[in-house]
């Protein structure tokens, strides 16, 4: 008899695409870990903690920057020294094709929710969108925005290592969770969403 193969399971590396991204995320390379963390404390301090304001930060780091490059260029040429490394400061046509692309699906992708909302009058989409925007909105008044991509910053740089460290004890619990979430939705759909009239389109199918 042929012994069947246990099902392979995808790792949290490959769950994140497997690049650069998947190794900063699980500090496989600590550098930029230590550099993304730190890059981000110092913004965040610098707006929330000191009160800097984002323009004049960003004008002071240009200023700064194009005075660096101008002297370093101005004294390399009287002392005959190489000018400044700068790289090719254009954006090429595929960056901007993938990018178009990339926009192109996610607002068709809105459009699509909203279309279903509206017209096919979608209720139980309808209830998942306004949940998820009426948490937004309490999670937007508790925090302001630079926060919450701070709070974001630093759970993409723990998340993923712990779920890495102790995935066979988080799945088991998710499972439980997932089984207990579904037990009470499928009652909410009994008792609430299957007695709401039927969509348009199913009345129109019926006449």
């Amino acid at each position: 008899m042929v012994e069947s193969k246990p099902s392979r399971r995808i790792s949290v590396h490959q769950a994140l695409g497997g690049g650069s991204v998947a190794d900063l995320l699980l500090w496989r390379k600590w550098f930029g870990g230590v550099m993304l963390l730190v890059s981000a404390s110092t913004m965040w301090f610098l707006f929330e903690g000191a009160g800097y304001n984002f323009l004049s930060f960003l004008a002071n780091v240009l200023l700064l920057v194009i005075v660096i490059l101008f002297f370093w260029a101005k004294s390399a040429s009287l002392l005959n020294r190489p000018v400044p490394p700068l790289p090719n400061l254009e954006i090429s046509d595929e960056t901007v094709v993938l990018a178009a692309d990339e926009m192109h699906v996610w607002i068709n992708y809105a459009l699509l929710i909203a279309l279903e909302i509206a017209i096919d009058r979608n209720v139980k989409l309808f209830l998942q969108v306004a949940s998820g925007l009426w948490l937004v909105s309490y999670i937007g008044t508790l925090f302001n925005f630079l926060t919450l991509v701070y709070i974001g910053v630093l759970l993409s740089l723990s998340v993923p290592v712990l779920y890495e460290k102790f995935q066979d004890h988080i799945d088991a619990k998710l499972c439980v969770t997932h089984r207990i979430i579904q037990t009470q939705y499928k009652k909410i759909d009994e008792n609430v969403l299957k007695k709401i009239p039927l969509s348009l389109n199913k009345e129109k199918k019926i006449q």
